[in-house]
């Protein structure tokens, strides 16, 4: 399998086309791979990006934390690397993450250490078994190979996944593209929890002054605190024009997180493909920090008017891509600089990965 090239003049689009005052000139990305410790750092200029993680004390993949430009995390510590003052719940949500609740009946989304053993047999794993190809430049590029299996590692699904990095002085872009080709006959029944998922940081989560609790598919129950939390700043808007709790379970072709971190304002956004199943997706959007497109939860997002169970026959395959963008500045990316760069990412031609 090949890593999409992409020339240093390509790369700029999504970010220079947004205006001429954000028109920087890409920075160099370097990958390093680490098989010893089953991770790959991702470096653009000088500032170390992200990771890639896939140890097997993960129940999945990860890229984690997120930085800005700027070297500040975006994503939440808990639980790989707490913060003082961390939310401790969910403790599945790490950094940057694509899985599912509802795949022959097993939950991959939810599985994490805190599941009891006894339960285990009802959740899904994520095992990667192999970096496909990596490759540094203008951007940088990693592949990787993974099975979804249930406990026995009987395999369900296999998962190719191509991403590629890039930035400026102040903006960083992941792309990503996943194909999930089906070993068995597989389901992907209409669920609320999928499918590309973000943990925020502390400081991205919305004010909220009440608890929350919630309940997973298999009974687990956690609750998220409120009250007297005074760290949040952030909130949400679509492309629809919807904000804060009101993007959650509405269509939109990219949503944006943003708020205060430090003295800066930084915007985390997700960017849906044309070419993906369901487009636009539904945005599964909270505001104590989980950020997720899900275009297969049609019938929790429309309380039942339709629904979307996604079915693939041995042999058959589905491809997900995805753009997320992170910025850091004086202001936040305007809704006309994400249209933009919705235009340009609609544009891009992601192969089926084989």
């Amino acid at each position: 399998m090949k890593i999409l090239a992409v020339t240093g003049a390509a790369l700029l689009v999504g970010l220079a086309s947004f205006s001429t005052a954000r028109a920087q000139q890409a920075e160099a990305v370097r990958v390093v791979k680490d098989a010893r410790h089953k991770k790959v750092d991702v470096f653009v200029g000088q500032q170390l990006f992200t990771t890639f993680l896939y140890p097997d004390s993960l129940e999945k993949p990860v890229l984690y934390p997120l930085r800005a430009a700027n070297g500040t995390i975006v994503t939440r510590g808990f639980p790989l690397n707490p913060k003082p003052g961390d939310p401790i719940d969910h403790p599945h949500h790490i950094g940057l993450w694509f899985n599912y609740e509802n795949v022959n009946g097993l939950d991959f989304w939810n599985n994490s250490y805190a599941i009891p053993p006894a339960k285990k047999k009802d959740y899904g794993w994520i095992k990667t078994d192999r970096i496909v190809a990596t490759s540094s430049g203008p951007t940088g590029g990693l592949a990787y190979h993974a099975n979804w299996t249930n406990q026995q590692n009987q395999v369900l699904l296999e998962e190719t996944t191509r991403f590629e990095f890039s930035g400026t002085a102040r903006a960083r872009t992941i792309d990503r593209v996943t194909t999930l080709k089906a070993v068995q006959a597989v389901t992907f029944t209409d669920a609320k929890d999928g499918l590309l998922g973000l943990r925020l940081a502390h400081e991205l989560q919305m004010p909220n002054d009440q608890d929350q609790k919630f309940t997973d598919s298999k009974g687990i129950v956690t609750v998220v605190k409120g009250g007297t939390d005074r760290v949040p700043t952030g909130t949400y808007l679509t492309s629809a024009g919807k904000r804060g709790n009101d993007a959650w379970s509405t269509r939109g072709t990219w949503c944006k997180a943003y708020g205060k971190l430090g003295a800066d304002s930084v915007s985390v956004a997700i960017i849906d493909h044309p070419q993906n199943p369901n487009y636009p997706t539904f945005w599964h959007a909270r505001g104590y920090g989980l950020f997720a497109a899900n275009p297969l939860g049609e019938k929790i997002f429309t309380n039942g008017k339709s629904a979307k169970n996604l079915r693939l026959k041995p042999g058959e395959a589905v491809t997900f891509r995805y753009r997320i963008l992170l910025d850091e500045g004086a202001s936040t990316l305007s809704a006309r600089q994400l249209n933009a760069a919705a235009a340009d990412f609609a544009k891009k031609s992601w192969a089926a990965s084989k």
